[in-house]
């Protein structure tokens, strides 16, 4: 026997197939799954189509809006419909050809449309439009086309890279902007830092003259109610020249040489002095102060250097 299809009466067709019988090359009848007699040799099975789900892989190759090449890849899920069964086996030489004919008109008229960018982004527009184009067309001919799928997209290699280095730049420069904030942010927080640092030192400096003048003012209060005959003069220059020696100390300390003079605390209050009469005299005018001697003494033994009289 040449084959079971050509030489035996008894034919058998597998589940989820279809038999094609013709009689004496016209078309006779479709076998369902099962044993089958024909008449043989008028009649014989001339095919068998499958009625499972069958995928077909497209590989395409079109240009986008930004003229940048790509490969697209579609894959393509169909099964033949068993009451089309005739139209599948006789109306279509190559079905998986003229699917593939289609994939491809709607691809490249689909694809050139959009950008790279949006192209990526928007796969399931190119899919929905390759099932829209394929179902209706392919019913005609016993198809059922159930699912499309943009499965690939691969632009050329130096796009790819140049597509990276471009999301690599972009991402550098999102993390220098997030260093910079973040610097400015502790500068910020340091000149504020500063700032108090600055404002709480110049108060304590306030409270700690405050607190100066006011034990100097007890001292010297104390001082010339305890000592008799002592004068408010007395006890300034014993603090001056306690405060003279206290900056010497200070001095010697730091290994620094400097000039040594007694007079100095003298000179210091004769300053003091001076400037205090300045004062005196813009304030209340020439007529209401009278100051005693006119000219200042040098020597510190001077005590008429204190007379302010008739204010």
């Amino acid at each position: 026997m040449p084959g079971e299809d050509d030489c035996c009466c008894l034919v058998c067709v597998r589940t989820q197939e279809v038999g094609v019988v013709e009689d004496l090359g016209q078309f006779k009848r479709l076998l369902d799954p099962g044993l089958h007699c024909v008449k043989w040799p008028l009649e014989g099975v001339v095919g068998r189509m499958s009625l499972r789900i069958q995928q077909l892989d497209v590989l395409c190759e079109t240009k986008t809006k930004d003229n940048v090449f790509v490969q697209v890849g579609v894959a393509v899920q169909y099964r033949v419909l068993l009451q089309s069964a005739y139209d599948a086996y006789y109306r279509l030489t190559d079905p998986r050809n003229q699917i593939q004919s289609y994939v491809f008109d709607v691809v490249r008229s689909t694809v050139p449309k959009m950008e790279l960018d949006e192209a990526f982004t928007s796969k399931d527009e190119v899919a929905s439009a390759v099932l829209n184009q394929l179902r209706d067309v392919m019913k005609n001919y016993g198809y059922e086309i159930k699912q499309t799928l943009v499965t690939d997209l691969s632009p050329d290699a130096r796009v790819k890279a140049s597509m990276n280095e471009i999301n690599a730049s972009r991402r550098l420069k999102e993390a220098a902007s997030h260093k910079a904030e973040a610097d400015k942010i502790k500068q910020v927080k340091a000149a504020e830092a500063e700032a108090e640092a600055r404002y709480l030192s110049g108060l304590g400096v306030a409270r700690q003259r405050k607190a100066i003048v006011q034990g100097l003012k007890e001292s010297v209060g104390a001082f010339s109610s305890d000592v008799e005959g002592a004068r408010p003069k007395d006890v300034m220059d014993i603090l001056l020249l306690s405060q003279y020696f206290d900056t010497l100390s200070a001095v010697g300390a730091n290994s620094m040489i400097m000039e040594h003079d007694p007079a100095t605390v003298a000179t210091l209050r004769q300053s003091v002095g001076r400037a205090f009469l300045t004062g005196v005299k813009n304030t209340h005018g020439a007529e209401e102060a009278k100051i005693y001697p006119d000219s200042l003494p040098l020597e510190p033994e001077d005590s008429s250097f204190y007379q302010i009289v008739e204010l």
